[in-house]
């Protein structure tokens, strides 16, 4: 028996460290699917066009299921809820609401489980791209063509940072016929308001079909270093995960990644979110060559800057990455950068706000120098860091506080900041950022408050802070101490 899987992502603020990009363009020769593009216009393509039609006829048979087998544990499921600590209530794991096994003890030998999800043809060889929650902790994969055609399939290459994985279709020997396969666009044109395909199986119903346009681009959604996601009103729920997201024209420009679902959980709300795929390009030579990803890493922890953080700062704009923290012997501190410098050029590239800057840094080769542009007491300075290969326990390091559940982003309070912000200590949190319409904007909190007391009790680091806020119930009204341009003035905040 298979489940399906959809990885919810949730609210988180990033840092530097970074992807390396290499670029990686897909054949187009006599095995593609798509040979002919199309434009739709009032003109050439009227409503009642067949032209979803053709594209599912196309490309559907380049769309697989790809089933991961695991054995459970002995303490329980193999499988893990891929989300993080504080993850919002509406981005709910799928496979925990729909499909998860009663938790418990079980025998090695017990019988194997796994979760389903979909994938794309992307070669004539049988490689598929998937989403990596879909194959992550698989003993086994097994990938249906057609609804008739099981391979077994090998892992090739996996990304958790973007949440990428490569797979390959396991051929019997002397067997070299093509697959067929999807042609990839560039995730780079696309434009709001143009129509997209998503093709998947959701719920394990096998090359479903669906229509709807794109929303928006570049969306955050607090994903992490890499969270650009292109948001969809077509349907996507539960099994469409690593499925593609098709234009007009028949190329995939999107791995369906994730969806908002309603505040009771469950399916398709019309807010779903895929990967671009120039992101999926960038990392595929990677992933084929040697399995994973390797990034460069600056070791820096940055942060939005604010109008109210660029006056503070005396800067012109709101341009550039503010640095909150410098990791100790890391590319940045060796090289000089410091704390409350504003990185506002990167190898010869501007930085024009904190997200690009994870994005620029991606594109550095490893144990290169590059030149970094930094403004420092108003002035900017140039100078010369050596790039670092990125570990596992650097992302963990640099990672800024995530968005709570009263809508709110605080930080700890450094002595540049104190300084620069006219405060009389260090002691207690920093509002960085206010969510309209959540608890804390609604009480009252803005940007720039400094919290010193949750329900009468002092409060000095953002560590003392999120065990305050995790003790408090919902439906609870909570007196939070603000300290206010000199003054301090007590805020209701209701727990919702």
């Amino acid at each position: 028996m298979s489940f399906n899987v959809t990885k919810m992502v949730l609210p988180w603020f990033f840092l530097v460290g970074l992807c390396f990009p290499v670029s990686f363009e897909v054949e187009n020769n006599s095995h593609s699917l798509v040979d002919q593009a199309w434009a739709l216009s009032s003109e050439s393509m009227p409503l009642t066009s067949n032209i979803f039609v053709d594209i599912a006829k196309q490309q559907n048979p380049a769309v697989v299921s790809v089933s991961a087998k695991a054995k459970p544990t002995k303490t329980g499921s193999q499988f893990r809820n891929p989300g993080r600590p504080g993850q919002r209530e509406q981005f709910r794991d799928f496979y925990d609401k729909f499909f998860r096994q009663q938790p418990g003890p079980r025998r090695d030998d017990s019988p194997r489980r796994g979760g389903a999800g979909s994938g794309f043809i992307i070669d004539a060889d049988g490689h598929i791209l998937t989403n990596n929650h879909v194959v992550e902790g698989a003993d086994e994969l097994l990938v249906n063509l057609d609804g008739d055609r099981e391979y077994t399939a090998t892992l090739i290459g996996t990304d958790p940072k973007t949440d990428l994985a490569l797979i390959r279709i396991n051929r019997e020997d002397g067997d070299n016929t093509p697959f067929p396969y999807l042609r990839m666009g560039d995730s780079d044109k696309l434009e709001v308001g143009e129509w997209v395909v998503a093709i998947g199986n959701p719920f394990g119903l096998s090359h479903t079909v669906t229509v709807g346009v794109v929303s928006a681009k570049s969306r955050n959604i607090g994903a992490g270093a890499y969270d650009e996601f292109i948001q969809t009103d077509a349907s996507i729920n539960p099994g469409n995960s690593g499925g593609p997201l098709i234009n007009i024209n028949g190329e995939v420009i999107g791995i369906n990644t994730a969806i908002i679902s309603g505040p009771a959980g469950g399916g398709n709300v019309g807010i779903g979110f895929a990967i671009p795929v120039n992101m999926a390009k960038s990392i595929l030579t990677d992933l084929r060559e040697k399995g994973k990803v390797i990034r460069g890493w600056l070791g820096v922890m940055i942060q939005k800057i604010t109008p109210d953080l660029a006056k503070s700062f005396s800067l012109a704009d709101k341009n550039g990455a503010l640095v909150g923290d410098v990791i100790p012997e890391g590319p940045a501190a060796k090289a000089g950068i410091k704390r409350g410098d504003v990185i506002v050029k990167f190898n010869g590239q501007e930085v024009s706000n904190m997200e690009q800057l994870p994005k620029i840094v991606a594109q550095t080769t490893p144990e290169t120098n590059v030149s970094v542009v930094v403004v420092r007491d108003g002035k900017p300075m140039t100078l010369d860091v050596r790039i670092a290969i990125l570990k596992d326990g650097d992302v963990k390091v640099a990672k800024l506080p995530s968005l709570d559940s009263l809508g709110m982003q605080g930080q700890d309070i450094t002595p540049d900041l104190a300084r620069s912000l006219n405060l009389d200590s260090e002691e207690g949190v920093l509002v960085s950022d206010v969510t309209a319409g959540q608890s804390a904007a609604e009480a009252g909190i803005r940007r720039g408050d400094v919290i010193t007391e949750i329900d009468r009790k002092p409060i000095s680091n953002m560590v003392e802070y999120k065990s305050s806020l995790g003790t408090i119930k919902k439906g609870r009204t909570v007196l939070f101490l603000i300290q206010r341009g000199g003054t301090t003035i007590y805020i209701a905040v209701r727990i919702k």
